[in-house]
């Protein structure tokens, strides 16, 4: 069956979802939303940001004319097949931990010539180019395991800022990544929130990510999921790439260790 056609068909069952929770609770919900996830995953939209990311990685921009293809995402240029498990991760070129969307960014400055801003632009934006790329990457990544063990000084750093960021609470609600995301069995409007101090939660949620969101229509990085998670909280504005938001996904990435990377995954 055709991707529109399987996604149609996913469409029509979670037109259901608010009926399953009258009827039958909100176990019964979840179990259709289960459902629900899976006949989108024979038919992930996410594939169509794949082949884009393919197109990309293969162009010639910028001011160099250049490809992606001698991008270096830690296991040498251009290599990709489990490169996204191991990130984020030192990189000695730039003297930095960074992410895929750091690293893909610095591999488009440097090698293809693109500004910081044309690098970036829109990258919030359903269909942006590096969601696109990151997307790439990650599939690249599918039943790999996640390998993140910090062992550079400046990634066991980053681990332990990301474990103060993950536990420090602020804002005007007083809250902390750490005040949905340290119990088990908690959820919020019928979605999982799952415990990411726990080596099972972590694995559980990391393994997914970036992911194909059903109530935006578009696949989220996790970059993106951890700055939309930072304004929901009411904290100031996090810049993308900043080290605030990479340490929190290395304290996350090194957390679930060992789990098999199944991105990208279908998310609410």
């Amino acid at each position: 069956m055709p991707i529109i056609h399987r996604w149609l068909a996913a469409v029509a069952a979670g037109a259901g979802l608010a009926l399953a929770v009258s009827a039958a609770g909100q176990d019964k919900a979840m179990e259709e939303i289960q459902k629900y996830r899976q006949m989108l995953q024979d038919g992930n939209p996410a594939e169509l940001m794949e082949m884009n990311g393919e197109t990309l990685w293969t162009m010639p921009r910028g001011a160099n004319g250049a490809t992606l293809e001698q991008c270096d995402l830690g296991l040498g240029p251009g290599k990709l097949d489990g490169a996204y498990a191991q990130l984020p991760r030192f990189f000695a070129d730039t003297g930095k931990v960074q992410d895929a969307e750091s690293r893909l960014v610095t591999c488009m400055t440097a090698l293809q010539g693109l500004s910081l801003e044309e690098a970036t632009r829109n990258w919030h934006r359903p269909g942006s180019d590096i969601e696109a790329l990151v997307t790439l990457v990650a599939t690249r990544s599918k039943g790999a395991k996640i390998d993140v063990p910090a062992r550079h000084p400046h990634e066991a750093e980053m681990v332990a800022v990301g474990q103060e960021v993950f536990f420090r609470r602020s804002g005007p609600l007083d809250f902390s990544c750490a005040t949905c995301h340290s119990q088990d069995d908690k959820r919020i409007r019928l979605q999982d929130l799952p415990n990411l101090t726990t080596v099972q939660g972590a694995q559980a949620s990391m393994s997914q990510w970036p992911a194909y969101r059903v109530s935006q229509s578009a696949v989220w990085t996790m970059e993106r999921r951890l700055i939309d998670c930072m304004r929901q909280m009411r904290f100031p504005d996090a810049d993308y790439l900043s080290e605030a938001v990479i340490a929190l996904q290395m304290y996350m990435q090194k957390n679930a260790s060992g789990a098999t990377l199944e991105a990208p995954g279908i998310k609410r």
